[in-house]
């Protein structure tokens, strides 16, 4: 787990723990969920009996939450904010965004690499203790819009730092940054409390390898020239190099607008990124087969399930808590077809499409092994695909059938719920 708890910290909390001692996991868990006091809350649970199989999920939940706190504290003392970097175009129809004004840290390119190094420890603490979890019998009723965490970093996780707060806060910054493409996110949630139970430990050890995928593959690059170009718009005050001088020239539309596009443009060009670390390349994509792996697992446990209370994905047999989270046998078959297809197309057994060259499938197994670059734009248009392009099965719509058929246009969103 992120930040390992001192003698000072059970010094401190040790009567806490006692007087807790009294309360089932459950109960010690929502407390220090609701409050925002991860730590103080690892303390309590981890006092608790082993066979106490809701106070072993607490733990493994907390530890996740705490690895997802140990990294947005440092993004947030840097200023990471892309809605106050990116809505400043009159032309894009967007309005310098509206908040409290802040001094953000220094950011550098090699701090950036070491968060991110450390969010992925973090999840790999937190998902053996989920999957050991999972093997109990349990049921931790948690409203999730009231979790907390200490995004700030001032010791106390306020009402503004509660989940339900970030999903009112993300969908404003989508619906204002849609520019009328009809794209902005739609992130209020059906249901809000949920009875999480063996399947769920599944899932969240699922998630946190998708969130470990991602920072590891960045970290497998060099992606430094990236960063010096176009991170000044997540991390706006930063002092990234691309702010050093005030901007004011212009081109085409207005002085912001240009702006905003000469750095749309120095972001997908500087996605050229030597490949550094070949280990941890291959194991971002471990990880994805794990993630398809431990989805299969989660259908496992969720079809199993005798009970019908609270649940956050219902079997087939089970009562949605509200219409459109209603899944049928069909869709659970879908959905293990997709896996299945996905499977295949990481291990190079089917191969991916390309746009350019017709009868021939990329290897996309071969280029995780033996790339030395990802260059988003020559990859598209055709370059560095070459080395990786064979005959065989290439993957297409029929490939997909089952899911299409099933969840249409929906496909992403029950992508992200189903994981």
């Amino acid at each position: 787990m992120m930040g390992k708890i001192g003698l000072a910290i059970l010094l401190m909390f040790g009567p806490v723990t006692a007087a807790a001692g009294q309360e089932g996991g459950a109960d010690i868990l929502r407390d220090h969920l609701y409050s925002g006091r991860l730590a103080e809350g690892l303390v309590a649970l981890e006092a608790l009996p082993e066979s106490d199989t809701e106070a072993a999920f607490g733990v493994g939940l907390l530890t996740l939450f705490t690895g997802i706190e140990n990294l947005v504290q440092p993004l947030y003392a840097h200023g990471f904010d892309p809605e106050r970097g990116i809505a400043v175009s009159p032309f894009f129809g967007m309005v310098e965004a509206q908040g409290e004004e802040r001094a953000p840290e220094p950011l550098t390119y090699e701090a950036l690499r070491g968060y991110l190094e450390a969010f992925s420890d973090d999840l790999d603490a937190a998902i053996p203790l989920l999957l050991t979890a999972a093997e109990g019998d349990f049921a931790a009723e948690i409203e999730v819009t009231r979790i907390r965490i200490d995004i700030d970093g001032d010791g106390e996780a306020g009402e503004a730092e509660s989940v339900g707060a970030f999903l009112a806060m993300a969908a404003g910054a989508g619906q204002r940054l849609d520019m009328g493409s009809g794209m902005a996110p739609e992130l209020g949630l059906p249901a809000t409390t949920f009875a999480f139970d063996g399947s769920d430990a599944i899932w969240l050890a699922g998630y946190s390898h998708v969130l470990a995928t991602q920072s590891d593959f960045l970290l497998a690059h060099d992606f430094e020239t990236f960063f010096n170009a176009a991170l000044h718009r997540l991390f706006p005050g930063a002092g990234l190099p691309m702010e050093t001088y005030p901007n004011s020239g212009q081109l085409f539309m207005d002085r912001d607008s240009d702006a905003l596009l000469a750095d749309a443009i120095a972001m997908i060009h500087t996605i050229n990124w030597p490949i550094i670390d070949r280990e941890r390349l291959t194991g971002a994509r471990d990880r994805m087969l794990s993630v398809l792996d431990l989805s299969r697992r989660n259908w496992n446990a969720i079809l199993a399930e005798t009970d019908d209370h609270l649940e956050f994905i219902p079997s087939p047999y089970q009562t949605p808590l509200a219409l459109e989270m209603t899944v049928t046998k069909e869709m659970v078959e879908a959905w293990r077809e997709t896996l299945d297809v996905s499977e295949a197309i990481l291990r190079g057994e089917l191969l991916l499409p390309h746009w350019r060259y017709f009868g021939l499938g990329f290897d996309l197994a071969a280029w995780f092994e033996n790339a030395e670059r990802t260059d988003a734009v020559l990859l598209f248009t055709g370059l560095d695909a070459l080395p990786y392009l064979k005959e065989g099965e290439v993957a297409d719509a029929e490939s997909f059938a089952a899911a299409n058929a099933v969840f249409g246009g929906s496909i992403w969103n029950y992508a992200a719920w189903f994981n």
